[in-house]
């Protein structure tokens, strides 16, 4: 039984986190992650006291992804700059969706804030993994410290900057364009 409360759990923390990224974390109900996760509105309290917990839920979910991601970066690739050259390429391939609905991970930073500081907090954490793996390459690479973590920071906006502006110009061009600017840097560091 306990196996499958938690599928009900993830079916429910997936329902939210696509909510939330569609429609934005304010307009999106519980009843709304209830019906999209085929889970009764009751039982959702079963799961979770709180909204809050729902997004401190799809936070962790979102770490625990990158996470997954850089480990197998990691594992695949030996040479430091094919790592983070490999790291965005699998970025990349969620361009489609990030040109139609923007960064998921960016909208939970930002719409969480006010109700849900903690999960803002958390789901923020992605970033500064992308952020720490990228510099830690770069060092490998012979970088300074500090160098590596500015032009780690830098691959991270223009990836960042490329899905908003790409996003807002509903444009995968643009997107595209930024993600061979980070390579670019890549290359120069």
């Amino acid at each position: 039984m306990a196996r499958r409360g938690e599928q009900k759990r993830q079916q429910l923390l997936a329902a939210a986190a696509n909510r939330f990224w569609r429609y934005g974390y304010g307009s999106t109900s519980l009843a709304d992650i209830a019906k999209d996760a085929g889970v009764p509105l009751g039982n959702v309290y079963y799961y979770f006291r709180t909204k809050q917990d729902i997004a401190g839920g799809v936070a962790d979910i979102f770490v625990a992804e990158t996470q997954a991601m850089l480990d197998e970066v990691a594992e695949a690739e030996a040479d430091p700059r094919r790592r983070v050259l490999s790291l965005l390429r699998r970025l990349s391939q969620s361009s489609k969706s990030r040109v139609a609905h923007g960064c998921p991970i960016a909208l939970a930073v930002r719409d969480f804030r006010s109700e849900a500081p903690k999960a803002s907090s958390r789901a923020a954490e992605s970033f500064e993994l992308l952020t720490g793996f990228i510099g830690r390459e770069l060092q490998r690479t012979g970088s300074r410290p500090s160098v590596a973590l500015a032009k780690a920071r830098e691959i991270v906006v223009e990836w960042q900057g490329g899905i908003s502006l790409a996003h807002a110009l509903g444009d995968a061009t643009v997107l595209a364009e930024s993600f061979r600017r980070a390579e670019q840097r890549l290359i120069q560091a």
